[in-house]
């Protein structure tokens, strides 16, 4: 197998820090030792660094054990990790597609609604799907006649920044969201007359944020929990299941997400699952869990082009129905680590090598998406 270069795009910030190995939870390693075993030396490079017009690029390559910065030949495969929020930033990347140069993973941020949409379309998937709407305050009085329990969300944030919690509580409406004036930076408020604070209402409808139903999620020790699954193509093209962890609030919000403090586990330990039981519920579980998310993923990649690596967070029900809460377009992947998966969070950097390596295979050609699904699962 012919060693051929590939590219990893970073956003600036972690680009700074390459020489010092100071690249927040992106392993440069794993990429390395990914990437050598489908016979692929990786660059890591910049979307600013690039020259289209000479089909070069300065990027940081691996020498003598130190990362060296260097002019080189632009590669034809590369695979974005960055965040490209401007619009000079998306018109670069449609011209590096012009020229021939494959991008995948060419957005990795979406809005929301937008998700919620394409998901919507699919007819299988809408068992899956919370009641969502764009916030307005139509939508907003809609969904407080109709449910009692909302999350609502900056419609483009991350990490969980931004999400606020109504429920009603004895009668009453209520509303948890981050606030300074907490020590834990959370706190929950009574609403007068159910009226939700000027500020917050200035927050939803200042900029575009999703209304939805709250899910019952299953609960670890009294803590809410939800689903990272990774889903990836792989030296074959197709979708399939990485891994996939457990998260868990932590006790003074509603919110799981890992850099909010969430508590990370397996399956297995969040549901209390014996994994060595013959016929284990849990194989069954994470056969359907696997199902639905794949289901996901196909349906968003024939919609949303160059699409090969994603993060979706998916809420279980104590009856063991499964929701869509979130689909992650840069899965951060350290949760597996978190959660003692080594493997498997080995395995989230190789599949993207091997997706790579088929594409400088096929002279940059997408593979199909596939129309077929196994239905026996879900």
């Amino acid at each position: 197998m012919p060693q051929e270069t590939i590219g990893i795009m970073f956003d600036s910030r972690m680009y700074r820090g390459i020489p010092a190995g100071r690249t927040g939870q992106e392993s440069l390693a794993n990429y390395e030792q990914a990437a050598f075993s489908y016979g692929l030396t990786p660059c890591f490079l910049r979307l600013e660094d690039i020259d289209l017009e000479r089909k070069v690029c300065i990027a940081y390559v691996k020498k003598e054990g130190r990362y060296v910065r260097e002019r080189m030949t632009l590669p034809s495969v590369i695979h974005n990790r960055a965040l490209q929020l401007r619009g000079a930033d998306q018109r670069q990347i449609t011209r590096l597609l012009l020229q021939g140069i494959q991008v995948y993973n060419v957005r990795n941020r979406y809005h929301k609604h937008h998700v919620h949409d394409i998901l919507h379309q699919d007819p299988l998937l809408r068992a899956h799907l919370p009641y969502a709407v764009k916030a307005t305050p139509d939508s907003l009085t809609y969904m407080m006649q109709h449910y009692n329990d909302l999350v609502i969300k900056p419609s483009s944030g991350s990490i969980g920044h931004g999400i606020m919690r109504l429920f009603q509580q004895e009668g009453h409406w209520r509303l948890t969201r981050e606030t300074r004036a907490s020590r834990r930076g959370w706190a929950t408020f009574s609403l007068n007359r159910g009226q939700l604070p000027s500020a917050a209402l200035r927050r939803i409808f200042g900029h575009a944020h999703l209304i939805e139903e709250r899910i019952p999620l299953i609960r670890h020790e009294g803590r809410p929990v939800d689903l990272r699954v990774s889903v990836q193509r792989g030296g074959d093209g197709l979708w399939s299941v990485t891994g996939m962890f457990a998260k868990a609030a932590p006790a003074h919000t509603f919110v799981t997400n890992i850099a909010q403090g969430g508590k990370v586990m397996t399956i297995a330990e969040a549901f209390g699952l014996n994994v060595n039981e013959p016929g284990a519920g849990l194989l069954h579980l994470e056969a359907r869990i696997a199902a639905v998310a794949t289901r996901i993923a196909h349906t968003l990649g024939s919609s949303l082009p160059h699409l090969a690596d994603l993060g979706l967070d998916l809420g279980l029900t104590r009856g063991e129905d499964i929701f869509f809460i979130e689909c992650n377009g840069r899965d951060q992947r350290y949760g597996f680590r978190k959660a003692g998966m080594k493997e498997h969070w080995l395995m989230t950097y190789s599949k993207p090598m091997a997706y790579g390596r088929l594409l400088l295979d096929q002279k940059f050609s997408i593979p199909r998406q596939p129309q077929t699904y196994d239905r026996g699962l879900y």
